[in-house]
């Protein structure tokens, strides 16, 4: 079984021999353009719906968005463990290279730091481009909340569009660190798209801001990382594509400036609402943590 999985994932033919020039959707207007879509579309059908539709009318989705979650979540264990075995492969067959760059010396720091030269090409780099188109399904969910909620905010077009344009980024420029963040990325969305699914079936959500959380738990392993990827490039003699990362990072840090500005007011939002109500108890604070949990995960 093992031997199995190990063949479909990291030693078929296809993903041994992937070469992402040849590849779908590797051309930089193939990506301007999909972002443009992407972004005209959410616009039009949100200022439509404001025009046909009362503010508060919702339109109602079925089990489309459950649906939706569950792939997103199997779609990223599957990636995990195919970079996950892929990345294990290619280290036993590239460590003898280690030695002549003298730029990595451990597997840790070939998940941080590519060798110079390192074409985007092979095993690592076909779960890197299935992780590219992965990002267009989660798009998705802005229509979703579109459609459900009636909201449509810059932060949300802007976060999304970025993902999209880092994930082409790595492939492009074979850019280090892409591997750890990789895994630590379908990580969280197999957790967090995992729950949305069984709260969307209806089985009852954790009381306190559980996706929130999670968000933060992967940008702060992001920004040690990438204090990992300095360190090695200037100490160790540099590191594969790093005009693309340190362009990632400028968009890392806006993003995290943009989540942090929305944590803290949200915060301060439920304190002062906590202070409005009198304290009124250990029960009802509860379930105003549950209801504020729920609406989060719907994309409130």
């Amino acid at each position: 079984m093992m031997q199995s999985v190990k063949y479909w994932l990291s030693e078929h033919p296809s993903i041994v021999n992937f070469r992402w020039s040849q590849s779908f959707g590797s051309t930089w207007s193939f990506l301007f353009s999909a972002i443009a879509v992407y972004v005209v579309t959410a616009i039009t059908l949100h200022v439509f719906l404001s025009l046909i539709l009362p503010k508060r009318r919702r339109v109602p989705l079925g089990p489309i968005p459950a649906i939706h979650s569950l792939c997103i979540s199997l779609i990223s264990v599957v990636i995990f463990v195919g970079i996950l075995l892929s990345a294990a492969t290619e280290i036993r067959y590239t460590r003898w290279f280690w030695r002549r760059t003298k730029t990595i010396t451990t597997p840790f720091q070939w998940f941080l730091c590519f060798p110079l030269g390192t074409r985007p090409s092979g095993r690592v780099f076909f779960w890197s481009y299935v992780f590219y188109l992965a990002r267009f399904l989660h798009l998705f969910r802005t229509f979703f909340t579109i459609l459900r909620h009636r909201k449509l905010t810059f932060f949300h077009l802007f976060n999304q569009s970025i993902l999209l344009c880092m994930s082409f980024l790595w492939l492009e420029f074979s850019q280090s660190f892409q591997v750890l963040a990789i895994l630590l990325a379908t990580l969280l969305y197999s957790v967090v798209y995992g729950y949305r699914f069984w709260t969307a079936i209806g089985l009852p959500t954790a009381c306190f801001p559980f996706v929130v959380n999670c968000q933060v738990v992967l940008l702060g392993c992001n920004l040690v990382c990438h204090f990992g990827v300095l360190s090695l490039h200037f100490l160790k003699g540099g590191c594969n594509g790093m005009g693309a990362w340190g362009f990632n990072s400028v968009l890392n840090g806006v993003i995290l400036g943009l989540f942090l500005n929305f944590y803290v007011k949200r915060h301060l939002r439920k304190r002062n609402a906590d202070d409005i109500s009198g304290h009124g108890g250990s029960s009802s604070s509860s379930a105003r943590s549950c209801s504020s949990s729920a609406s989060e995960i719907k994309g409130e």
